[in-house]
């Protein structure tokens, strides 16, 4: 592959609602440019970057890929972002490293969740932005009132450089504003012909629309502008290409993935006036002293590199995807992991185009390339020279928000599935596995069912290790709430040496579930020998792990040892414990035993029109609304939830919401259940226990 300089790189991230034809579009920019011979289709399974097994069955993008376009001497590269919203991971390493999100939207949905998702990210990652209006050659297509929503949602910054010639079946070609020059087009060629007479009026308006917003990206033009001075063509130009640097101007394009028309404008485009990272200073710091640094996007200045995505597989390797932030690298660099401290051997350099490796020899200042066989180095870590090392900061993943336990299928195959769930973990890191010390599963943790089901199928798909998941286990507690006094006796005397032991124990709640169990020595007499205490509170504390309801750990639980008895040759430490075990049984089934269920703090951010649903369901999911306030341009509901009722919460409110609603939330304090709740949760624990005998 060619070695382009840093000026003629384009790095974008594909963007946008699932099912808007990203990919498809993806497949219709390779074959415009003449890189494949045939047109993929997502339905077909032939598609370039849908090449993962999950993604063939199922038809949708899962995982970022990457598709690099020689274009007019540019280099494209291309990150086609999956849409679904459980996938929203894989789109935080491609904003890290691109100068462009470019946002599809459908000619016939127009603005959907999805874009404005897309855009939040790209302004909070502050890339520009570009809109691709797709799907224009369908029924019902419409690109002025796609525009007009984008206006409206997004503001005037939204100009369109392109006017579509003809809707629906009629789209045949494209007129671009700038040059005006009108163009009947297809997937191989762009023939010009006369400006249609009727799109006169819509071009000097969208051509006005231009230059107001490129006179905004800078202050001279804009006081120029303003005192009714024409701006030249190349002055509008290259105000026009800073505003999309800085992000203060984000043109709209139509196209049709499917029939090709508009496609090679779209790339023109690309290639002419979407920015180059030359521009960028990244920010980074130094770990030998922490001290903030940055690094320049050009060859002259030192190496590094931000990993922006892993690839496991079990068969090719780990390859860690990478942008060069700064210097230039070939197969020979030598290469410091300054993230783990750790120093690199190159096994191979790469351009990956879908899962196709293509070797290259050097890659300048702004490019993308991929390393094989990296032994210490992860998603966000920094690549860079031993001798100037800088540390960028690592990618932010969304914290998972839905939960399950999982388990080998297969007895004896647990190591293989832990095994291969940890490789899948430095290939997505917005999962989470983990094991709960409390119930002893191991819980995979993501973004949503869908998710976890993916991960699943690639445990099996990848690794030949199957599994299986289920709704995890929750951490109930047990106490009490009177206080009793009862005696432990236990006495096993039939000839020889016998066993006796006898306590008088006080039970009492302490009132807080934070502390688990208080033992107190209040003996006086010598009725019990003080070298026996010790095994009394032993035995208690080896039975409060075991709660006398449902089996649960009991908490809040103070024990008075003050009264016994012991024999001067049948007493011994065992025979304490266990009256010690005896007293316990007794004891918390007279002093009014509980269950407690874990009450979490659940902060929601949703827009303010679902709000009175929100609360209607949290209500019905035994919830308190604790308060209500504005944030981020969302209202937040906080409101206090079991535990029990909240394991779906990410599903549902995902569907109550369009996807427009996020949420948080923590472990506060443990509360008494209703009685119909504890009594369903006893049978439970009592018929697992018939079903383990």
């Amino acid at each position: 592959m060619a070695n382009y300089e840093t000026r003629d790189i384009r790095n974008i991230a594909l963007m946008g609602h699932g099912s808007e034809g990203k990919t498809s579009l993806v497949e219709a920019l390779l074959f415009a440019a003449g890189i494949t011979d045939r047109l993929g289709r997502v339905d077909d399974s032939t598609t370039v970057t849908d090449s993962d097994p999950e993604e063939m069955k199922r038809h949708i993008s899962i995982s970022a890929a990457t598709a690099p376009i020689d274009w007019k001497q540019k280099m494209i590269n291309v990150i086609d972002v999956p849409g679904y919203f459980d996938f929203i991971g894989e789109m935080m390493g491609p904003l890290r490293v691109v100068e462009t999100a470019a946002i599809v939207v459908s000619a016939v949905g127009g603005v959907a969740v999805g874009t404005e998702k897309a855009w939040a990210f790209a302004t909070k990652n502050n890339v520009g932005k570009m809109f691709i209006v797709n799907q224009m050659d369908r029924e019902h297509a419409n690109f002025k009132k796609t525009v007009e929503q984008l206006r409206e949602m997004f503001g005037s910054s939204v100009v369109p450089i392109l006017l579509p010639i003809g809707n629906g079946a009629d789209f045949k070609g494209v007129v671009d504003v700038l040059e005006n020059k009108a163009y009947v087009c297809d997937n191989k060629t762009a023939t010009e012909i006369p400006v249609p007479a009727e799109m006169a009026g819509a071009i000097a308006a969208a051509l006005n629309e231009i230059t107001e917003a490129a006179a905004a990206s800078d202050d001279e033009l804009m006081m120029k502008y303003l005192e009714g001075e024409t701006l030249s063509h190349e002055e509008i130009l290259e105000a026009f290409k800073v505003g999309m640097f800085t992000s203060q101007i984000a043109p709209v394009i139509p196209c049709s993935a499917i029939t090709g028309v508009g496609i090679r404008k779209l790339l023109d485009v690309m290639a002419d006036f979407l920015p180059s990272p030359k521009r960028a200073i990244y920010k980074g710091v130094d770990p030998r002293n922490q001290a903030e640094i940055t690094r320049a996007c050009k060859n002259e200045e030192p190496f590094s590199a931000l990993v922006y995505k892993t690839i496991a597989d079990p068969f090719v390797g780990k390859l860690s995807l990478f942008k060069v932030m700064s210097g230039s690298l070939m197969p020979s660099t030598p290469i410091y992991n300054s993230t783990q401290e750790k120093t690199e051997k190159i096994n191979g350099l790469y351009v990956l185009r879908g899962k196709k490796q293509i070797s290259a020899q050097q890659l300048n200042a702004g490019d993308m390339g991929a390393l094989a066989k990296l032994q210490f180095t992860f998603t966000g870590d920094t690549l860079c020279d031993q001798a100037h090392p800088i540390v960028y900061p690592k990618i932010d993943f969304p914290a998972p928000c839905i939960s399950k336990a999982i388990f080998a299928t297969k007895q004896g195959e647990e190591d293989k599935v832990f095994s291969g769930l940890a490789r899948l973990q430095e290939e997505d890191p917005s999962i989470k596995v983990e094991k709960n010390a409390e119930t002893s599963e191991t819980l995979l943790s993501g973004q949503g069912e869908l998710h976890l089901d993916v991960i699943r199928n690639k445990l099996a798909t990848k690794f030949g290790a199957k599994a299986d998941l289920q709704d995890p286990r929750i951490p109930y507690r047990e106490t009490i709430k009177k206080t009793v006094k009862v005696q432990g006796r236990h006495k096993k005397q039939s000839g020889g040496h016998g066993q006796f032991g006898d306590v008088w124990i006080e039970f009492s709640p302490i009132g807080d579930t934070n502390v688990d169990f208080e033992f107190e020595d209040a003996v006086v007499g010598g009725s019990v020998p003080r070298n026996y205490i010790p095994s009394v509170e032993k035995g208690l504390r080896e039975n409060v792990g075991k709660g006398v309801l449902a089996g649960y750990p009991m908490v809040g639980l103070h024990a008075k040892l003050y009264d016994g008895s012991y024999h001067p040759v049948d007493s011994s430490e065992m025979a304490f414990k266990t009256a010690a075990r005896i007293a316990f049984k007794k004891g918390c089934l007279d002093a009014g035993p509980t269950l407690l269920e874990p009450i979490m703090h659940v902060e929601v951010f949703v827009p303010d029109e679902y709000m009175g649903d929100i609360m209607g369901d949290m209500n019905k999911r035994r919830g308190r609304i604790m308060g209500m306030n504005q944030a981020e341009g969302l209202k937040k509901l906080e409101a206090e939830a079991p535990l029990a009722e909240m394991f779906k919460y990410a599903t549902d409110l995902r569907s109550m919401t369009q996807a427009r609603g996020l949420f948080t939330m923590k472990f506060v304090r443990y509360e008494e259940a209703p009685a119909s709740v504890a009594q369903k949760i006893i049978e439970s624990a009592k018929h697992e226990e018939e079903e383990e005998e």
